[in-house]
């Protein structure tokens, strides 16, 4: 039974639900990583991108999504993801369905501000005009909701005019009496927001919970697409 907190995609759109599952049962695989702006790989298949802040558990949430346990690497340091890391949905022999790309973890405070400054120039240059990117996926801490440095994501999200959406993480750490208010404030928060896709998603990936959902919503973001 789904929380009544967590918005459902597969609800909306039910028959992308079986279509989001055979999406990800198939292969997954690293194919580049781009340190610099002029290391992007071509253009090629629609790109599903997903940003946080450092430690908001992205990576164990692509590994959830994929039904791998080491597809993106996790880590409890903060700031270990440094580059564009983007991995190929589809058999090796075949075009890709889609690239998903585990982006930079942002708001990590210890890091330099040489550092940080390369990690948000990068990040900018890979929204900007990125005709292949169909859509990022903003990774929010469920326990606290959205803090400053995700609003300053949000924010360059709606300058680049990129379509985005929030999901929440974490929701097994979450009190079940607390999970409709934090979905209810993060919701208001992004009805300021241009770029924002106005549905959001609760996700566990310690418990699954959000993680079928969210295939879906990819699946159906592809359809819509033609691919």
């Amino acid at each position: 039974m789904h929380d009544p907190a967590a918005v459902s995609l597969a609800d909306h759109a039910p028959d992308f639900a079986e279509a989001g599952r055979k999406l990800f049962a198939g292969e997954c695989r690293f194919i580049w990583a781009a340190a610099k702006p002029d290391g992007l790989p071509p253009l090629g298949p629609p790109e599903i991108a997903f940003a946080g802040r450092s430690n908001v558990g992205k990576s164990s949430l692509l590994n959830a999504l994929t039904g791998r346990r080491a597809l993106a690497r996790t880590s409890h340091t903060p700031g270990r993801t440094q580059e564009l890391n983007f991995f190929a949905l589809g058999p090796e022999d075949a075009q890709a369905r889609a690239h998903l790309v585990d982006m930079p973890g942002y708001g990590y405070a210890v890091a330099s501000k040489e550092k940080i400054a390369h990690w948000t120039g990068l990040m900018h240059d890979f929204l900007r005009g990125r005709a292949t990117l169909a859509r990022v996926f903003v990774l929010v801490d469920g326990r606290h909701g959205p803090k400053p440095p995700d609003r300053e994501m949000f924010a360059m999200l709606d300058h680049a005019a990129v379509s985005y959406q929030i999901v929440l993480t974490k929701h097994d750490e979450v009190r079940p009496a607390a999970r409709a208010a934090v979905v209810e404030a993060t919701a208001a928060e992004l009805r300021r927001h241009p770029a924002a896709h106005p549905e959001l998603l609760f996700t566990s990936a310690q418990t699954g919970e959000g993680v079928a959902e969210l295939r879906a919503g990819i699946a159906k973001l592809l359809a819509e697409r033609g691919a």
